[in-house]
């Protein structure tokens, strides 16, 4: 008996669009796939039945066996990688399976990574390697329970097959689930080729699915502007306040749904320090820790220079408008950036003094190579209990620096009438006990490569599931990293 018709629901607006936004190809299967990893509690969430899925998924998220529903096609986007204009990406290698409505009723893509060659794959062979695959699985869903609008990971899968990259390694693929995945890139590809009716469906497409909502105040296009910088303005201030770089914001990898997409040569801070920079190959610092609203405010000038000519404004006018959302995102971000650590610092109102309170613990924690995770986290305990200083202050080379910033702190809590329980909680619901940290990530990728052990991955993954627990204040995850081990590097995995 051959395998059964298996349908996912699929519902694809995507594919309703010209053909020129996109190639109609299925993945390319592979040798030998098994189920590495499913989420199943995803799974639910998209309405599809785990249990009906489990006996075919290493085949469905290979890509071995198409749901019967499924429209399988590579989009077609453009973008600026590290400042300089590609013409034409796409999905190198990379199948958007279809679209389902989820058990909330919000539109979600189900893309496979690592399919196989499509006609946007330039010199590429199309194909994932399985430790950065692992690396998007454990790093998208811990940005997910850390309530960071994220794609999602649904399944990984290795192939039995070899990828050559510098060396040999073991082939595999992810799935992901996304808002959708149009970018800034996107917008890109139209607007350099003259294409400005393209532009136009693609804009009114976006607006229908993702800022319905819109009030157009006389051009939808400007409102779509500001819509997206709103949601850039939030992602962004959302990573700072975790202390998450990126690593390769290029136009490419900005999704207009305003989720963080692209998890290749990310990581998290340990030390703070704003030039903070993990990616081998950002040799010049653009997409450190603290140029991140700078880059996303550079990459929404680039959409708005695609949205310019199909705006029915006044040319001036549509001009020095989108030139004011573009100059403005920097208030939306420090809006939204103080308010988050207002709250990571256990305040509940607004007062003039903050920026300066918010500045000077940085300043702090920078010079005395403090952790930005465990700072924040302590302070907590520190903020009801003024005897718990002391696992603050040791996080400080020089603690002085920490106590001089104690008082002021202290005095601005004293403004507020908040009783200790409530302070407590809500500070301990902003502030993780454990992220992803490098050295750990490393060493269940290690396992996971040289040894096929999937159980430190798993335990690990089960922590930062739920990041917030008093629990895992205890755990040796949340540990800094011993001081050998505080140098760090990631590669882009294509």
């Amino acid at each position: 008996m051959g395998p059964p018709r298996v349908f996912f629901g699929f519902d694809n607006s995507y594919q309703r669009l010209p053909s020129r936004f996109y190639a109609r190809l299925a993945p390319v299967p592979v040798a030998d796939p098994h189920l590495l990893l499913f989420n199943a509690a995803l799974a639910e969430e998209l309405g599809l039945a785990p249990s009906e899925l489990e006996p075919w998924a290493h085949q469905l998220f290979a890509g071995n066996l198409l749901p019967a529903d499924a429209e399988p096609i590579a989009l077609a986007y453009a973008g600026h990688q590290f400042g300089h204009f590609v013409p034409q990406l796409g999905d190198g290698r990379a199948i958007l399976l279809g679209e389902v409505i989820d058990r909330q009723g919000k539109r979600r893509d189900i893309q496979l990574k690592g399919s196989g060659k499509t006609p946007f794959s330039r010199q590429g062979d199309g194909r994932a390697w399985l430790g950065p695959v692992l690396r998007e699985y454990l790093v998208s869903e811990s940005m997910h329970a850390l309530g960071i609008p994220t794609t999602r990971s649904l399944a990984a899968v290795t192939t039995g097959e070899s990828v050559i990259r510098e060396e040999r390694f073991p082939g595999a693929l992810l799935t992901r689930v996304a808002a959708s995945h149009v970018r800034i890139g996107t917008f890109q590809y139209f607007a350099c080729r003259g294409d400005y009716a393209g532009v136009r469906t693609l804009a009114d497409y976006v607006i229908e699915r993702h800022f319905s909502a819109l009030e157009p105040q006389g051009d939808p296009y400007l409102a779509l502007l500001q819509a997206v910088a709103e949601r850039q303005a939030m992602l962004v201030a959302r990573w700072m306040q975790v202390g998450f770089v990126h690593g390769v914001m290029n136009t490419d990898n900005m999704a207009i749904a305003g989720e963080t997409i692209d998890y290749g040569p990310c990581a998290f801070m340990d030390s703070y320090h704003p030039a903070t920079l993990f990616s081998s190959i950002d040799q010049w610092g653009r997409y450190a820790f603290a140029n991140q609203p700078q880059i996303a405010a550079w990459n929404l000038a680039r959409l708005a220079e695609t949205l310019l000519p199909i705006m029915a404004l006044d040319d001036k006018v549509a001009l020095e408008r989108s030139k004011a959302v573009v100059e403005g995102f920097f208030e939306r971000f420090s809006h939204h950036w103080l308010a988050g650590m207002r709250q990571k610092l256990g305040l509940a109102s607004a007062a003039p003094e903050d920026a300066g309170l918010v500045q000077e613990l940085l300043a702090a924690m920078q010079n005395g190579a403090a952790d930005y995770t465990l700072t924040f986290r302590r302070l907590a305990a520190a903020a009801v209990e003024p005897g718990a200083d002391e696992a603050v202050r040791s996080l400080f080379s020089d603690p002085a620096a920490y106590d001089g910033w104690a008082m002021r702190w202290r005095a601005r809590l004293r403004q507020e009438r908040l009783d200790d329980k409530t302070r407590l909680a809500s500070m301990q619901r902003v502030n993780p006990a454990c992220i992803p940290r490098n050295y750990w990530v490393e060493k269940v990728l290690d396992a996971a490569l040289q040894g096929g052990d999937m159980e430190p991955f798993q335990a690990l993954l089960g922590v930062l599931s739920h990041p917030w627990h008093e629990d895992a204040d205890g755990s040796r995850y949340a540990a800094p990293p011993p001081p050998f081990q505080e140098k760090y590097q990631t590669f882009c995995g294509t």
